[in-house]
């Protein structure tokens, strides 16, 4: 695993170890931020579900301005904290353990809103409808904020229908990639 492009392209990233998380493929990041297309300047990340922080790393090796990174187990965020640290991202960056399928209250110490959302939650676990849900409750999103899921083909996402739209969907074998835009 490794940051695919940025300042920081080609630096390697440790994944936690074990099979509690499933960190996401380069060719599918990589597909991810091609789909982005740029204009990371100045954003502020929020990457749930987030293991080893390959994506709020990505982002920011492409020049976002700040990334908070969520995620419950000690492992994953044992990495994450390793990865910033020798990253250099310590002063751009905010970690958080929380329990995200219970709520996102651990975001009232976090800034908001976000410009960018990445969720890889766990496979077929039924997180991402929650989740989407408890980002409006918590006005973690602003009018235009894209949120992007990596999630299985089989699961299905249902989405506040007037807080957000499906703008694109990818399928990568069993794994799907959904880009929903916020329209608060």
């Amino acid at each position: 695993m490794r940051v695919i492009s940025g300042s920081l392209k080609g630096r390697r990233l440790i994944a936690p170890a074990g099979m509690a998380t499933r960190p996401t493929a380069d060719r599918i990041k990589e597909s991810m931020f091609n789909i982005l297309a740029g204009g990371f300047e100045a954003k502020r990340v929020l990457d749930l579900f987030a293991g080893s922080g390959s994506l709020g790393i990505e982002a920011l090796s492409r020049g976002a301005a700040s990334a908070v990174f969520v995620d419950r187990s000690k492992m994953a965020l044992s990495a994450l904290r390793r990865n910033i640290e020798a990253l250099g991202l310590a002063h751009q960056s905010r970690i958080f353990q929380w329990d995200i399928s219970k709520h996102l209250n651990g975001l009232q110490a976090a800034p908001r809103p976000f410009d960018l959302v990445f969720m890889d939650p766990p496979y077929e676990t039924g997180a991402i409808t929650p989740t989407l849900n408890a980002l409006v409750a918590c006005r973690a999103l602003r009018s235009g904020t894209r949120i992007v899921i990596e999630h299985s083909r089989r699961e299905a996402i249902v989405y506040p229908d007037d807080a957000m739209t499906l703008m694109d969907q990818r399928r990568f074998g069993k794994t799907l990639v959904s880009f929903l835009d916020a329209m608060l």
